[in-house]
């Protein structure tokens, strides 16, 4: 069973992550958990109020297989917890580390960007934390995944869940057929 522990903010994006966790637990079996700082209730954007498993804390490295990070507005303030060690040390412990929309600011400060293929809202997002990767960044609309590191921008909620799923090596008929159901919408009518 994929262990998959999201980190939760106070004003989290609460669309960013939803399609991996409810495909994840609802197709394929995850053990979904969430974490915030202090494992205190957060409203996301939207409203919705969310009680963790647990705090971001207790998470323990080495029993994470996949550990994603949401984006949300307090990852550009001096609000945004330090989680830095945490990424750094599950990416270290082989778990896949995956950032989405300012979330992926995490992963650059933990220094998981600084030699992989990755993305985000853009990459002026990222230059202004001056870390190492920058020569790396793609200007792309969807997921990148590289190396057990996947990123998107804010808008690539399906992508990051596609590129997340594959690199657990889940990409089957299941898959094919929720990227279908998500990308109907924009076919054009015959």
């Amino acid at each position: 069973m994929i262990r998959a522990i999201t980190l939760l903010t106070e004003n989290f994006s609460d669309w960013e992550t939803a399609l991996i966790n409810s495909t994840g637990r609802g197709y394929y079996g995850f053990d979904c958990r969430f974490a915030t700082p202090g494992g205190v209730q957060v409203t996301s954007s939207g409203g919705m109020l969310v009680s963790p498993h647990l705090a971001i804390e207790a998470i323990q490295p080495d029993e994470v297989d996949l550990l994603i990070v949401c984006g949300g507005t307090i990852w550009q303030t001096t609000q945004a917890p330090d989680i830095s060690v945490l990424v750094a040390a599950a990416y270290q412990s082989n778990a896949i580390v995956a950032g989405i929309c300012d979330g992926t600011r995490v992963l650059a400060l933990a220094g998981v960007l600084d030699a992989v293929r990755h993305t985000s809202n853009s990459a002026e997002n990222l230059l202004s934390l001056n870390y190492g990767g920058a020569q790396y960044y793609q200007d792309v609309p969807y997921a990148v995944a590289d190396r057990r590191v996947i990123t998107a921008p804010g808008t690539a909620p399906v992508s990051f869940m596609a590129a997340i799923l594959r690199t657990l090596g889940l990409g089957d008929e299941n898959l094919n057929a929720y990227l279908a159901m998500h990308a109907a919408e924009h076919r054009k009518p015959d």
